[in-house]
């Protein structure tokens, strides 16, 4: 056989072997997770006593290795979880989870104590049995719901409901004379034990409301309900509608604070921005003032071109000295065109000025 076809062979082979998470197989020590078969999530959970439970089939328990490795879609492993769930609250959802993925296919029904026995055994409830059952039926989790769950469950209740195991947290749970009511559970081995979600508990939440009974009582006197309602007197209703109106006074101010803080940063941003703008605006400008009249300025620069070339305009050229000397030639006497007869002789200081103006008049037309 070739290496092309035997390369084939193994992937084939490689893709019939079941996968968990991550490629892991059975072999790994991880449970390979098959379908689920529950309940649809878009209507509530049902009641126990709503169902109808086939008794024609033997109830036979299975064992915590069979669960782990997962049963058949038509065979759940039946978990039950009970408890109070009073103000249902994340931790009690955390819990549920836990235990609906226990096993890769759970069917979890969760028993809720009334109020008679909660009262009895527990103490005072906030909500009542009916609340509490309705909350627990809206959880994800939850595939069935059983009203009115035993304190302490007997093996008659577990072959009722064919439980498989049940899920707790660890914690030895002291109740109605017991020092563990789950006591008898673990020795069977159908205890299934689940963590506790730390910082928040039923009793939580009561500590808080109970600590901060005026912010609560002022709180609700402000959405419309009545001194009465809350079990209020006149006088502290009216101390909670002064210190009202004295915090919304309060907050009014703190408020026009906030904003003056802000105008006032706002402003300062500005003007920093304008100085910052004017810096550099005085900053160019002296350095364009500099580059014109400083020292060595431009106008320095234009100033001793227009000297020089002022200086060189006025001051007259050298002729050269090789250039040969020309001798004047003696000008003509100038005469009066209009005048046919020679001027009579004049004396000696107008001749002296006849003899200047034709100088002059002879060095003009020799110029022209």
């Amino acid at each position: 056989m070739d290496a092309p076809s035997s390369a084939k062979l193994n992937s084939r082979k490689r893709r019939r072997e079941p996968t968990g998470p991550n490629g892991a197989t059975e072999e790994d020590g991880i449970l390979v997770k098959i379908p689920r078969c529950s309940v649809g999530l878009k209507e509530p959970a049902p009641f126990s006593d709503e169902i109808e439970i086939d008794y024609s089939k033997p109830y036979i328990r299975v064992t915590m290795d069979e669960a782990r490795r997962g049963t058949p879609c038509d065979r759940p492993v039946r978990v039950y979880a009970d408890g109070i769930f009073d103000l249902f609250h994340s931790g009690h959802a955390r819990a549920l989870m836990q235990a609906k993925n226990l096993f890769p296919n759970t069917y979890l029904i969760v028993g809720v104590c009334s109020d008679e026995l909660t009262h009895n055994f527990k103490g005072f409830t906030v909500m009542n049995e009916n609340e509490r059952y309705d909350a627990v039926q809206h959880c994800r989790y939850v595939d069935e719901v059983v009203r009115n769950a035993p304190w302490t469950l007997t093996p008659e209740f577990l072959a009722e409901h064919q439980i498989d195991f049940v899920a707790h947290d660890d914690i030895p749970y002291s109740s109605a004379g017991s020092d563990d009511v789950y006591k008898h559970i673990k020795e069977a081995g159908m205890f299934a034990p689940t963590q506790r979600t730390e910082g928040i508990s039923t009793s939580d939440i009561i500590t808080r409301i109970v600590r901060d009974y005026d912010v609560y009582a002022r709180r609700n006197l402000q959405r419309g309900y009545t001194a009465k309602e809350l079990n209020v007197s006149f006088i502290n209703e009216k101390k909670y509608n002064l210190q009202e109106r004295v915090d919304k006074v309060k907050k009014k101010v703190k408020d026009v604070e906030e904003k003056s803080k802000e105008f006032v940063q706002k402003v300062e941003e500005k003007s920093i921005d304008l100085i910052q703008k004017w810096e550099e605006k005085s900053r160019e400008f002296i350095g364009n003032f500099l580059e014109m009249f400083g020292p060595e300025g431009a106008l320095k620069h234009m100033l001793k071109e227009g000297k020089g070339r002022m200086l060189q305009a006025i001051s007259p050229k050298q002729s050269p000295s090789n250039s040969p000397t020309r001798e004047r030639s003696p000008s003509p006497s100038f005469r009066w065109p209009f005048s046919g007869k020679t001027s009579p002789p004049s004396s000696p200081a107008n001749l002296s000025v006849h003899k200047a103006v034709q100088y002059d008049i002879s060095e003009d037309d020799e110029e022209d």
